[in-house]
């Protein structure tokens, strides 16, 4: 049986910001073995980086290398990377692995068992390449214009010369020419190569003509040495060993206190990138050494799942959730509710009684007029409903979406209220248009409670006329075909013929464990219905919505008796 190799690992750290998390993990590596070389970027102080280095004095497996003043997105990070490994491998010339780590990237794993994983397959660069014409690798950026345009601007500091530049560059045909033998490769920028490639890479003949190129791609930490370690790696597994994660962006995700307990489960070797007062994670890695090195590869496969959730769940936000901070665009949301609820017009008019009734048969929560002009009526009348939502009908209305989305939102039942003509109008088009809402709609049962009123007739046919303009303005809504509530509308005469097994289907709709409906709850008297539409019509006034042909009273009570 072959001995294992025997692999002396080097570290490139690269340090820009908390310089003293970056003595803390360069101590990290330098007790596993390791040698470190770091490069604090020449935007940080003198004073600062004397201090790192007098905090370090007394480690002489570390060297500090010439320093650059180094930029987001430039080649004066890949300049850094490469003086810096060049030194490394000159203080050191055994090495026989380079790791690539940046001030903020956490060994989680003793040192020796990455040492002992690497020793496994000595001859195997580890570095994420992809092609860039196979797959698009990048988020949020340019693919294969990266090589092909010229970038002498930064895109931050300079993002309006940036992009008017890439335009005027694309207008005019320009197009880079890649060296030759070179094809184009991207990748994470944080990688592990052997001596012998990184060594092949630095010494290149060609590497004058390869720098000229790259100095002037977009982003070139991510694919200088991904595109050269094609041309001089024997054998590359296209992965990284640090497990990096990013949003939607670009950006990468901090790793926190929280999140210890998964990035034990991942088993990576090194994580990135760290937030610096996370003390409990950084006391916590990287683990013990249990004397004999564990090899067993990576799993990130959990984190990674729960981070794309992540991703996906910030860039399309929680159903039915709405806030100041991720107010989405119109009709873009993900879900306009967060749950299905229920909303009955008509019903309360027929049924003096009907809210009881119906409490008695649902296990929803049901409520009154939600959007009543008076007032908030919350099941019980409360006064503050679930969440602590007001009553008051000046709050209400100044948002009325957000009174009810919250509203469903905020509790575990299923929402159930009544709502009439009477009633704020401005959710027509939102309750009609949500997948979510069960909508039992009985037009024209708005002329029920101004039979008996006992207001005088020229004040019965302002409110009538009012009334019935309303509705008729929502009956617009509800036939529109953009309508995706689940409605089930009946006229007036419709329903009364036929009430029970209208209200059964409906109930067992959004309740399958609703109680049967047996009894109907008592029916406001319809005497003096035909007289007062008959008086209405005389006064030139035409009563719609209550159907084509109503019923004579007198077939109504047959028909209630009969159900009943």
């Amino acid at each position: 049986m072959k001995a294992p190799a025997t692999v002396r690992l080097g570290v490139v750290l690269l340090c820009h910001g908390d310089l003293g998390m970056a003595a803390r993990l360069a101590r990290i590596w330098t007790d596993g073995g390791a040698r470190v070389a770091i490069h604090v970027d020449a935007k940080v102080s003198g004073a600062r980086a004397a201090g790192l280095r007098q905090a370090l004095k007394d480690c002489d497996r570390v060297i500090f290398s010439k320093r650059h003043r180094c930029s987001w997105g430039r080649f004066s990070l890949v300049r850094a990377t490469q003086d810096a490994a060049a030194e490394l491998l000159a203080r050191f010339p055994d090495t026989t692995h380079v790791y690539l780590a940046s001030g903020a990237c956490l060994p989680l794993r003793p040192v020796g068992e990455l040492a002992a994983y690497l020793a496994a397959d000595p001859d195997r660069d580890h570095i994420e390449s992809v092609s860039s014409h196979d797959v698009g690798w990048t988020v949020g950026g340019l693919n294969e214009e990266r090589f092909t345009l010229f970038f002498p601007f930064d895109w931050k500091r300079h993002r309006w010369l940036f992009d008017r530049f890439v335009t005027w560059q694309r207008r005019r045909g320009i197009r880079r020419r890649m060296p030759a033998g070179l094809i184009p490769h991207l990748g994470s920028q944080w990688w592990c190569l052997t001596a012998r490639t990184l060594r092949a890479i630095l010494d290149d003949p060609q590497r004058p003509a390869f720098d000229r190129f790259f100095r002037f791609t977009w982003i070139p930490d991510e694919s200088y040495f991904q595109t050269l370690v094609r041309r001089h790696s024997t054998k590359l597994e296209s992965w990284s060993l640090t497990m990096a994660k990013f949003d939607h962006t670009g950006r990468p995700y901090s790793l926190y206190d929280d999140h210890i307990d998964m990035l034990v489960e991942s088993r990576c070797f090194v994580a990135r990138k760290v937030w610096p007062g996370a003390s409990r994670l950084l006391s916590h890695f990287p683990l013990p050494d249990q004397g004999q090195p564990q090899v067993d590869p990576p799993q990130p496969a959990r984190i990674s799942r729960i981070i794309n959730q992540t991703v996906h769940r910030r860039v399309l936000g929680r159903p039915g959730l709405y806030m100041q901070s991720r107010f989405p665009r119109k009709d873009a949301e993900n879900g306009k509710t967060s749950a299905p609820y229920a909303v009955i017009q008509g019903l309360s008019d027929i049924f003096p009684g009907f809210e009881d009734w119906l409490r008695g048969h649902l296990s929803c929560q049901v409520h009154g007029h939600l959007l009543g002009p008076e007032g908030v009526e919350f099941a019980e009348r409360a006064r503050i409903g679930p969440g602590a939502i007001s009553a008051d009908p000046l709050i209400r209305d100044r948002d009325p979406q957000g009174f009810l989305t919250s509203l469903i939102r905020i509790t575990d039942r299923m929402q159930a209220f009544q709502f009439s003509p009477r009633d704020n109008q401005a959710l027509n088009w939102f309750i009609a248009t949500d997948p979510n809402a069960h909508m039992l709609v009985v037009s024209g049962a708005w002329k029920l409670p101004l039979l008996h009123s006992g207001m005088p007739f020229d004040d019965v046919r302002r409110v009538f006329a009012q009334l019935q303009r309303t509705e008729l303005e929502q009956l617009e809504v509800l036939n529109s075909v953009w309508v995706r509530a689940r409605l089930h509308h009946h006229d007036l005469g419709e329903f009364l013929l036929n009430p029970r097994p209208i209200l059964q289907d409906f109930l067992l709709q959004i309740d399958p464990h609703s109680a049967p409906v047996t009894m109907l709850p008592a029916m406001r008297d319809l005497t003096g219905l035909d007289g007062m539409l008959r008086r209405l019509r005389n006064s030139g006034l035409r009563p719609r919505l209550t159907g084509e042909d109503l019923p004579p009273i007198e077939l109504l009570t047959t028909e209630r008796a009969a159900a009943e």
